[in-house]
């Protein structure tokens, strides 16, 4: 029997990173993915003559080399910084709101950001500069609490970082009002919160905050060949630190010791078993506990059944034949909302029939030679917060795709000026149903679980001791105490990896 110190399952972001970690710690590992490529959702894939991004839309916080943000702090640690070509992404998003009859492009930089709200909104630079404070505290404090791996100092905690302490427990949209910040503000800083599939009444402030600064204040990348590069960068690290990759494989079992319940193996799907005693997880606990383990400890279960799902992805790719400014696309990064309340939007997300809402990226206007000379790629995300797709019949299957398809179209260029139609050369659409087949998600759900009061960020954060009941198993990836997004992702690769390497060492 193969024996190794450490598994990862999965190779997605968070697994590895990982795996990396491990390896970095001393321990003999492998990893292992039941697809023939890296990356999980961050990946790309040809259509005709076009490369097209599965997923991301831009990578916050990794900065440049003389103004780095922590993705980048942490890939030079891990030793891939100088592996990808990256692009910069111009500006930071444009929100449309037909209701509120809002239409606000937004820069990147604190200082720039804020002159531009105070433009849009008079009055509004105060609570803006009061909220990239706080933002900001609430980043140091993050950081804090990643160094000690969540066993923090409470009497530290609220010397150094009192008014982090002080919003922990509220939404956004209640912090923001005690900041007295205007409405029309609020509808546009607010513009990234489908990006964390929860709305701002009920989104943890400290979640959104924290993403937001670190998006405005370093600016975002792209890798120039689409998140693959990431991918094959940190797998080829892997390979380069001695650990074992296995792809086209699946492991289908934990297997778990009689004594203390804790992991003494894995079985992949060929059949063969792998000793070890400690696993990383890069996949759903309900994937987990509700298929590979025989033997699950019920508190796990019950914590698992009480997280709620965030929302379910539909994307469409398209390649047109036509530049960006023949087409009239102006901007890099769309968001389109019927409101900007985000709580009514949020209920309107729920059925296929309502849902209207879209994030929408064109990538040649951060890289123009993505694509052909005369042509561009466009990518339309929307999210759905209930399982309506699961709803639709097998003989209904293509005909709904067609009509989201359609109405993300009509929408773009009425709401834009755009004109889309008739340069059409490549088309492909991704529903829950795709993403469910792909990575195994529940539901098809691509935000692991929902940023909730009791279950967002910082409460998974502070609370990573009592998550891990099975002794030798940890979660990475948008599942996991970070919840959802690529740097989420990578940081909890990191914190999960380092934690199974101090695992290890306690061990002997």
């Amino acid at each position: 029997m193969k024996k190794y110190d450490a598994v990862v399952i999965g190779a997605g972001n968070g697994g590895l990173v990982a795996a990396i970690r491990l390896l970095q710690g001393g321990a003999k590992t492998l990893l292992v993915e039941k697809h023939n490529l890296p990356g999980g959702f961050a990946t790309s894939f040809r259509r005709g003559r076009f490369e097209f991004e599965a997923s991301l839309h831009e990578l916050n916080d990794f900065g440049t080399a003389d103004n780095a943000g922590d993705v980048r702090v942490l890939f030079d640690e891990l030793g891939v910084t100088d592996k990808i070509e990256w692009t910069q992404i111009p500006e930071a998003y444009r929100v449309i709101a037909r209701a509120e009859k809002l239409d606000a492009t937004m820069p990147f930089g604190v200082q720039a950001f804020i002159d531009k709200m105070e433009s849009y909104v008079p009055g509004s630079r105060a609570s803006m500069v009061k909220f990239f404070d706080l933002a900001e505290e609430i980043r140091l404090a993050q950081a804090y609490s990643s160094s000690v791996n969540g066993n923090t100092d409470s009497k530290y905690m609220v010397k150094h970082y009192g008014n982090f302490v002080r919003c922990g427990s509220y939404s956004v949209n209640e912090v923001l009002d005690t900041l007295k910040m205007p409405k029309k503000a609020k509808d546009i800083l607010n513009a990234y919160w489908c990006y964390l599939g929860a709305h701002c009444d009920d989104l943890s402030f400290m979640h959104y905050a924290s993403m937001v600064n670190r998006y405005i204040k370093r600016g975002a990348s792209m890798p120039k060949m689409r998140s693959h590069e990431i991918s094959l960068a940190l797998t080829e690290r892997i390979r380069e630190l001695g650990g074992d990759v296995l792809f086209n494989t699946e492991a289908v079992k934990i297997l778990t010791d009689e004594k203390d319940g804790g992991v003494s193996g894995v079985v992949l799907d060929d059949g063969t078993p792998i000793q070890t005693r400690h696993v990383v997880a890069n996949c759903a606990p309900h994937l987990v506990f509700g298929k590979m383990m025989d033997k699950a400890p019920e508190a796990e279960v019950r914590a698992t059944n009480a997280r709620k799902f965030s929302g379910r992805g539909f994307s469409m790719f398209l390649g047109l034949d036509a530049d960006a400014d023949e087409l009239g696309v102006e901007n890099h990064n769309y968001f389109l909302y019927d409101t900007a309340d985000s709580a009514a939007q949020y209920e309107r997300m729920r059925t296929i029939r309502d849902n209207e809402v879209q994030a929408t990226v064109c990538l040649n206007r951060a890289y123009p030679e993505c694509s052909p000379k005369g042509t561009c790629m466009m990518y339309f995300t929307t999210l759905y917060m209930s399982d309506d797709w699961g709803n639709v019949k097998a003989e209904d299957y293509f005909r709904t795709k067609d009509y989201v398809a359609n109405k993300m179209i009509d929408r773009f260029e009425q709401d834009t000026g755009a004109k889309l139609r008739g340069h059409i050369e490549e088309i492909s659409v991704a529903t829950p149903m795709t993403y469910a087949r792909y990575c195994g998600h529940p539901e098809g759900v691509i935000y692991g679980y929902e940023s909730q009061y009791w279950d967002g960020l910082m409460p998974r954060l502070q609370m990573m001791g009592e998550d891990h009941k099975v002794r030798g198993l940890r979660f990475a990836g948008g599942y996991a105490m970070r919840l959802s997004g690529y740097s989420s992702a990578y940081f909890s690769g990191d914190i999960s990896g380092r934690q199974t390497v101090g695992d290890i060492k306690r061990e002997g």
